[in-house]
């Protein structure tokens, strides 16, 4: 009889809602069983959950393709729709037994009321919080759950006219954004009402994850955690926090213990808690004599973390057991004067490492979060690192990303320059704004506060700038009071709520600005895009982008672009025949930013000839084709110019520690200032950044026509390298001169100059050269190999090129096992070299570049199982002259 009574002592132990002697708490997440309906009934539908109303109308076939063509205006009625989220559910325990039950949103987009059991339990109005309630008097065995939401477009406009004092501008975007108008005032995804490079999706639902967890005793709310190194001691430590609930009507006591197996870490804390919400705050020292490996960006070393465990063992049985990474590295903003130069430096120490930031701006991946999958993200951050970044800024018009991108960032070794969700607008200070903010910020600090890869707070994007040139022409009279606005948010709420949670990274205020010059300027400087404080934002669309002076030698550029459109391919998914024209109505439609369409032709014809031709179509993909190639060869001259500024000051201005353009990613098909494509197909600018992001670049400008060639590293140790230099005449494949110089030094983290000569000279001494009609090469090499790309410089405008031949180019396709092998071959040198198989997934080892050599091999790497006679059939190749 004795084994029949302990299966069943085990099984009443055991069964739902009992808590046994390990169990602590039960948890159901609710993704299963939802619908959704309009205001009126009239509709309804299942609704997946993370997911939006969108999405469930796609996913019923009720709508096309959101991003076909105009069908961003044509579903505008979907966002002023107040639409009701609806669940009804068992819960797979018994809610009686439990001392107290929670419902936990991870996230609601935006305005909504909920409702459970028919009680309203709370209202939401901030797309960034997390909102838990106490339901523990109304759970039964069957429940229901309404979430009914306002529009978020009308609940902006009503905050607008319920508003006393004076208006928040801007009141609306500019007319070519077809958007809606007062994002500013509620806190939701601000481009989600339209940007000047996506579309106006104000989307509502249930965005993140929803659960139910019933517990006794005690309740672990949150967790976080950073490492610290203490200088002094020179000793790790792990610093924790915890957030216990305790509901238990007397103090509950027990330990808890942080195991860091392959520290060598097994400690244990006593504890005894106080009814009520309780902070256990510990410190776990690392043995000063254990090897801690620390985690490193991109290219300077191993992303190495720790597996650690936090278990807390507690009266009555408690087990409450949470598993996390842990990583080891410091981070500083070094603003110290610089010999030479007024002002101060603005550059990120990592581990005690001066490094150079390189990378771009991330924006949200989709304009429908349900479909940026981990695997969405990891092709999006992969295509980071294979290009050479390291860093990227998260911009504040977005979303703070979900954790699978900050976790691929560390995996990565990707940096994080974080800016909180504000973006081009001034913002209220009311009370209740303020304190949805300051719950806000407080949840992302303590949500993304152990990731290594965030390095930096920033406050928000340009608002700063925008008030110190008064870009919205308020009224004088009013201009203290929004100075005064800003700083209550910024300085007195955001990074008073920043430093009470985090103490190992820096915060700014804004992006731009002038560091801790704009602190003593009383937080909104005179001119916060100084090149000799802090970061700087540059957008020149007029001037020549070929003319490096044209430029700021500032301290860290975190924005700078051009535009350009993606490729045929990814337009004829969401347009027709009709539309494949430059100047189409959907062209224009589909560029959000003014005159952008014709400032892309304008910086086009200055080194290029314009694509005319009679078949309009073949004109059409020779311009998108184009406005690549002027996109990147811009980028490629300004952000050569950053790196090759970083070791110098000239007339008080250099030491150039960051290049971050804009942008990295699209939000959907359209033109924009992205490398990536909406999907993650590289344009001509991404395979450029593969090679000027390089960690040894040979770079070579020109200055009073003399051609300087400097060796750029971000390598942690000096190099011995050659420099060779070759001269090819457009004519011909057979190089007219090479030289290699006498092993030169590149100095390690610096710009080294390795190579001067007047122009005419070299030319006159290669077969007399003229500038039309030959081009400049140049690599480093170290013990008889090529150790860095193969860079260029052209020494004409490619419209005045002399010579230039149209290059008939062949490719012969092979499969080399994971991996595609075009073997290339050309009749003559041939610029920008293009090749492109549509609608495959995948990349090329390399593209876009200048051919001077017969043949050459360039590896497809495909992104979803591909054949070679696919290949063959999607292939385009491309260069310079066949648009012409």
């Amino acid at each position: 009889m004795l084994l029949p009574l302990l299966l069943l002592l085990l099984q009443l132990l055991l069964a739902p809602g009992r808590a046994g002697p390990t169990a602590g708490a039960r948890h159901c997440r609710l993704r299963d069983g939802w619908r959704v309906r309009n205001g009126n009934g009239s509709l309804e539908l299942p609704a997946a959950v993370p997911g939006c109303v969108h999405g469930a109308l796609l996913q019923r076939g009720l709508l096309q393709d959101p991003y076909y063509r105009f069908n961003d205006l044509d579903y505008r009625w979907i966002s002023l729709e107040n639409w009701t989220y609806s669940n009804e559910f068992k819960l797979p325990f018994d809610s009686s037994k439990w001392q107290k039950v929670n419902l936990t949103f991870e996230g609601v987009d935006t305005v909504a009321e909920i409702f459970f059991n028919n009680v309203s339990i709370g209202k939401t109005d901030n797309m960034f919080r997390r909102y838990s309630f106490d339901v523990t008097r109304l759970a039964r065995d069957l429940n229901s759950l309404e979430l009914r939401f306002q529009s978020a477009v009308l609940y902006a406009a009503q905050q607008s006219s319920a508003r006393a004092g004076p208006p928040v501008p801007p009141a609306c975007p500019p007319p070519q954004q077809h958007g809606e108008c007062h994002v500013n005032l509620i806190r939701k995804e601000q481009c989600s009402f339209s940007w000047d490079w996506g579309p106006s999706f104000p989307t509502q639902g249930i965005w993140r994850d929803v659960h139910i967890e019933a517990f006794d005793i005690c309740h672990l709310s949150h967790l976080t955690f950073s490492s610290v190194y203490d200088d002094t001691a020179q000793v790790w430590s792990v610093e924790i926090e915890s957030v216990l609930d305790v509901i238990s009507s007397k103090p509950v006591g027990g330990q808890v213990v942080v195991a860091i197996p392959k520290l060598q870490i097994q400690q244990a804390y006593s504890l005894k808690l106080q009814p009520g919400e309780r902070v256990v705050e510990l410190s776990v020292k690392i043995n000063k004599n254990i090897t801690v490996e620390t985690w490193w960006p991109n290219g300077h070393g191993d992303q190495t973390g720790y597996n650690m465990t936090i278990l807390f063992e507690l009266d009555g049985g408690l087990r409450i057991e949470k598993s996390a990474k842990v990583y080891f590295r410091t981070v500083e903003l070094v603003e110290e004067p610089i010999k030479g130069s007024p002002g101060l430096s603005f550059y990120f120490r990592i581990n005690g490492f001066p490094i150079f930031l390189k990378g771009s701006n991330w924006i949200p991946a989709d304009a429908f979060q349900e479909r940026v999958t981990p695997d969405v993200l990891r092709l999006l951050l992969q295509s980071v690192v294979d290009a050479n970044m390291n860093a990227l800024r998260v911009w504040g018009g977005g979303i703070y990303e979900q954790d699978a991108f900050y976790e691929l960032c560390d995996e990565l070794g990707i940096m994080v320059w974080q800016d909180f969700m504000f973006a081009s607008a001034l913002y209220p200070a009311n009370q209740a704004f303020l304190d949805s903010v300051r719950a806000e910020v407080a949840y992302q600090v303590r949500r993304l506060k152990p990731h290594p890869s965030v390095i930096l707070w920033s406050g928000n994007n340009e608002n700063e700038g925008l008030l110190a040139v008064n870009w919205f022409h308020v009224p004088l009279g009013d201009l203290e009071t929004y100075i005064k606005d800003y700083v209550t948010l910024y300085a007195a709420n955001i990074r008073e709520v920043v430093l009470a949670g985090d103490k190992t990274r820096p915060f700014v205020p804004s992006s731009p600005s002038n560091g801790i010059e704009t602190v003593a300027e009383g937080w909104v400087s005179r001119h916060p895009n100084s090149n000799q404080y802090g970061d700087v934002h540059f957008y020149d669309y007029d001037s020549d982008c070929w003319n490096w002076t044209v430029f700021p030698k500032a301290r860290f550029v975190s924005e700078y672009g051009y535009q350009s459109w993606p490729s045929f391919s990814a337009l004829e998914k969401v347009s027709e025949k009709e539309d494949w024209s430059y100047n189409s109505t959907f062209a224009y439609h589909r560029q959000h930013h003014l005159h952008g369409n014709e400032e892309m032709l304008r910086q086009a014809a200055l080194h290029f000839r314009l694509p005319q031709g009679p078949d309009p179509v073949r004109t059409f993909r020779d311009t998108l084709f184009l406005t690549q190639v002027t996109q990147a060869q811009c980028i490629k001259t300004e952000t050569e110019f950053y790196r090759r500024s970083r070791s110098e000051i000239v007339a008080g201005e250099g030491h150039t520690m960051g290049a971050l353009y804009w942008q990295l990613n699209d939000i959907w098909p359209a033109p924009s200032w992205s490398s990536l494509e909406y999907g993650g197909k590289w344009k001509m600018l991404h395979y450029l950044a593969r090679h000027f992001f390089h960690p040894l670049l040979p770079v070579g400008f020109e200055d009073r026509d003399v051609i300087y060639i400097h060796g750029v590293s971000d390598l942690h140790e000096d190099r011995n390298v050659t420099l060779t230099l070759t001269v090819h005449s457009w004519r011909s494949l057979q190089p007219q001169c090479a030289q290699t110089t006498e092993p030169l030094v590149v100095k390690a983290g610096a710009a080294t100059r390795l190579y001067s000569e007047p122009v005419a000279r070299l030319l006159s001494r290669c077969g007399n050269c003229t500038r039309p009609g030959c081009v400049l090469s140049f690599h480093l090499s170290a013990g008889g190999e090529v150790v860095s790309p193969v860079n260029y410089h052209f020494l004409s405008s490619l419209k005045d090129a002399e010579g230039l031949l149209k290059a008939h180019i062949t490719a012969t396709i092979s499969q080399r096992g994971d991996t595609f092998a075009f073997d290339l071959e050309t009749s003559a040198v041939a610029p920008f070299v293009w090749l492109d198989v549509g609608s495959i997934p995948g990349r090329f080892s390399d593209n876009g570049f200048l051919m001077t050599e017969k043949t050459r091999t360039v590896l497809f790497h495909p992104w979803a199982p591909t054949s070679k006679s696919d290949l063959q059939q999607s292939l385009r190749v491309t260069s310079l002259t066949d648009i012409y």
